[in-house]
C-alpha cells in the first residue's frame, strides 16, 4: 500500500495521524511480515491470511494486528480533512450505529464524542498496546501473555469501527481521492483475517454486513 498524503497534514490531522509502528528488521516478526506481503502479492487473500506452517498463532496475530493498525492509520490519514468536529459530531457508522469511547483505565464510563476525537483516542490507545513489550514482545523467545488473544480481539474490534466510519460517512471523499481500491483491499484482507481466526463477534460486524458479503462471496 503506498499512499499520497498531499494536504492531509493540517494542524489537527497530524495529531490523529499516528507514527507508523515499525517491526524491527531482521526479527522473526519481520520475516513473517515479509511472508504475509509476498502471499498478498499473489492476490489470494484467503491463502494470505492462513497461519504459515510451523508458526505461532500469537505471533502471526501480533504481526498482522500491527500491519492493520498501520494500514488503517494511513487510510484515515487521507481523509482527516473531511472528518471534523462539524461534519462528524458523533462517532457513527450510519444512522443506526453510534460508538462511545471508554478504555477501562483513564475513561471508565463510555463518553459520547466526535468521530475525530474518538478515532484519536482509539488510535492512541491501540498504539500504547502495540508499544507495550509485555503485550507485543518484539524479541524472539519472549513469551506472549496468556491474555494476549483477548487483547488482540479488542484491538481488532475497535479498528473495525474506523473502517465502518470511513465507509459510512466518508466514502465519497475516498472516491474523490481515488482511494477506494486501497480501502476495499485493506478491508477485505482485514475481514478475511478476522474470519480465519474468529477474532471479532459477528454482531460487531453488522454495520458493514452487506459490504462484507459482497467483498467475500467472490472468494469463497
Amino acid at each position: 500500500f503506498s499512499f499520497v498524503f498531499g494536504k492531509c497534514h493540517g494542524n489537527r490531522s497530524s495529531k490523529t495521524f499516528k507514527p507508523k509502528k515499525n517491526i524491527p528488521e531482521g526479527s522473526h516478526q519481520y520475516e513473517l511480515l515479509k511472508h504475509a506481503e509476498a502471499t498478498l502479492g499473489s492476490g489470494n487473500l484467503r491463502m494470505a491470511v492462513m497461519l504459515p506452517e510451523g508458526e505461532d498463532l500469537n505471533e502471526w496475530v501480533a504481526v498482522n494486528t500491527v500491519d492493520f493498525f498501520n494500514q488503517i492509520n494511513m487510510l484515515y490519514g487521507t481523509i482527516t480533512d473531511f472528518c471534523t468536529e462539524e461534519s462528524c459530531p458523533v462517532m457513527s457508522a450510519g444512522p443506526k450505529y453510534e460508538y462511545h469511547w471508554a478504555d477501562g483505565t483513564n475513561i471508565k464510563k463510555p463518553i459520547k464524542c466526535s468521530a475525530p476525537k474518538y478515532i484519536d483516542y482509539l488510535m492512541t490507545w491501540v498504539q500504547d498496546q502495540l508499544d507495550d513489550e509485555t503485550l507485543f514482545p518484539s524479541k524472539i523467545g519472549v513469551p506472549f501473555k496468556r491474555n494476549f488473544m483477548s487483547v488482540a480481539k479488542t484491538i481488532l474490534k475497535r479498528l473495525f469501527r474506523v473502517y465502518a466510519h470511513i465507509y459510512h460517512q466518508h466514502f465519497d471523499s475516498v472516491m474523490q481521492l481515488q482511494e477506494e481500491a486501497h480501502l476495499n483491499t485493506s478491508f477485505k484482507h482485514f475481514i478475511f483475517f478476522v474470519q480465519e481466526f474468529n477474532l471479532i463477534d459477528r454482531k460487531e460486524l453488522v454495520p458493514l454486513q452487506e459490504l462484507i458479503e459482497k467483498l467475500t462471496t467472490k472468494d469463497r
